[in-house]
């Protein structure tokens, strides 16, 4: 292989940039010309690229964000629109392509693979976490920190008043954030979108709960069945008289700042796990992290499965009340 291509696609997600600089590095080192697309599959429509160097990508293994930027296209969605990037790629004569982003940036993917029969590898970058056949994504260990910090910071304005919060974090469908992050931090309850949410037995527990308390905190993931954090509030409130509620939604701050530890770690080893696996021939495939390990699976089984959190966690909650 002589160049492979790179975007990042779909959310931003801290660890991005230290996965693009470990490909770049690791590339430019073993004699292959890395090419950076700008915004995703819209750069490779828009013939918007440049040849990554080392000063590209010297200084932004802390920064967040991604500086190829990350988009969502809908002009790719169509034939149309991967027709143009097919021909870009053959274009700018593009061997392989890597992609880094969530379940969207891998179906893609899969599309230019199979209409195009180029060699293709996933990334899972997201901080939902909710890409099967990996532990963890890049990204989710640092939201889940910031979501952590905020949560933190939130108890002591409910301790100080004597209310409850509702919370809300993200995740989109999964929730991983508002399960590992209710436990991390003590909360009082959660609420996911795996579990069918009872808003009577909600306002009963915190009843209970709060008895001869400050404060109490709910974690509230977005995709939640009975709603967000405003909505559930509204619904708990006549069912908790004499209690004072509160909401807070955090928000694309978890999406942000310096990656952690953890994630530049998992970014770098991805990254050069990923380019690999295209020397050693193996594509059409998402990389993964399992325990201590660096896997892969069929981009296939990432594109249709969804990986769920670990429900027995949610006694954890129960028995430390």
């Amino acid at each position: 292989m002589k160049r492979i291509g790179l975007i990042t696609s779909g959310g931003d997600a801290p660890g991005m940039n230290a996965c693009i600089r470990a490909i770049t590095k690791y590339c430019l080192n073993i004699g292959i010309v890395p090419v950076g697309y700008y915004d995703g599959y819209q750069g490779i429509i828009e013939k918007r690229s440049i040849e990554l160097n080392f000063s590209d990508v010297d200084n932004i293994i802390q920064q967040g964000g991604t500086i190829l930027g990350a988009a969502r296209s809908e002009e790719f969605r169509t034939v149309e629109g991967r027709k143009k990037a097919i021909d870009n790629l053959i274009l700018n004569n593009i061997d392989a392509l890597i992609c880094i982003g969530g379940d969207g940036t891998f179906a893609g993917a899969n599309a230019l693979s199979e209409e195009m029969n180029i060699p293709v590898i996933g990334i899972p970058g997201t901080i939902d976490n909710d890409i099967s056949g990996t532990d963890h994504s890049i990204g989710y260990d640092t939201a889940l920190n910031t979501v952590i910090e905020a949560i933190d910071k939130i108890r002591d304005t409910a301790s100080s008043h004597h209310r409850i919060f509702f919370i809300e974090v993200m995740g989109r469908n999964a929730g991983f954030i508002a399960l590992n992050s209710a436990i991390a931090s003590g909360a009082e309850s959660v609420l996911i979108p795996e579990e069918l949410s009872d808003i009577n037995a909600l306002a009963k527990d915190l009843k209970e709960q709060n008895k001869g308390k400050r404060g109490s905190i709910v974690i509230v993931a977005e995709g939640d069945d009975a709603g967000g954090a405003i909505e559930i509030m509204k619904k708990v409130e006549p069912l908790m008289e004499g209690y004072s509620l509160r909401s807070s939604i955090l928000g694309h701050i978890q999406r942000g700042g310096r990656p952690s530890a953890c994630d530049r770690l998992l970014a770098t080893k991805m990254g050069v796990f990923a380019v690999d696996q295209l020397l050693s021939g193996k594509y059409n495939i998402v990389v993964g992290a399992k325990g201590n390990d660096l896997v892969i699976s069929s981009i296939d089984s990432a594109v249709e499965n969804q990986s769920i959190p670990d429900l027995s966690m949610l006694k954890l909650l129960i028995k430390l009340r």
